[in-house]
C-alpha cells in the first residue's frame, strides 16, 4: 500500500488561492478525472496558469494524475479519509459571484466532447485563453 504524507501547512497553502479552489471545486463537484484542456475550456484561464496551479496541488498531495498517451487526467486524492470531509467543505463554499456555477456549466458542455468517457479532442479555446470569471 502506498502511503501519502500530507503536511497540513501545504494543504492550507494550496487552498489559499481562488484559482486552485475553482480547480478543486470542479473536481469535487463532478467526481470526474479532468484533463488540462478541459480545465482551460471550463475555467477560461490560460493553460500555463492552470498547469502551475495543478502542479502545486499535486505537490500538496491533494491531486494525483494518470497519464494515457498524451493525455494527463487529474483527480482528487481520497486517502487519508479526512480528505473526503475537505472535499465536502470545498463543494459547500458560498458562490456569491456565481464563478463556480459558471465553471460547472462550461464543464458540462465540455464533457459532451468526450469520446468513450475520455478527452480526445484537445483544447477547444485559444491557447491564450482570456479569463472569463
Amino acid at each position: 500500500m502506498h502511503v501519502i504524507n500530507i503536511a497540513p501547512e501545504a494543504v492550507f497553502q494550496a487552498l489559499a488561492d481562488g484559482t486552485r479552489l475553482r480547480l478543486l471545486r470542479l473536481l469535487a463537484a463532478t467526481g470526474e478525472e479532468i484533463c488540462l484542456c478541459e480545465f482551460v475550456d471550463s475555467l477560461g484561464e490560460p493553460e500555463y496558469n492552470l498547469s502551475r496551479h495543478l502542479k502545486l496541488l499535486r505537490h500538496a498531495g491533494l491531486v494525483s494524475v494518470t497519464k494515457e498517451g498524451r493525455w494527463v487526467y487529474h483527480r482528487l486524492v481520497t486517502e487519508p479519509t479526512y480528505l473526503g470531509s475537505l472535499w465536502e467543505l470545498v463543494k459547500a463554499l458560498p458562490d456569491p459571484a456565481k464563478a463556480f456555477a459558471a465553471d460547472a456549466k462550461r464543464f458540462r458542455m465540455r464533457m459532451k466532447l468526450r469520446e468513450d468517457g475520455r478527452c480526445r479532442v484537445g483544447l477547444q479555446t485559444s491557447r491564450r485563453a482570456v479569463r472569463v470569471a
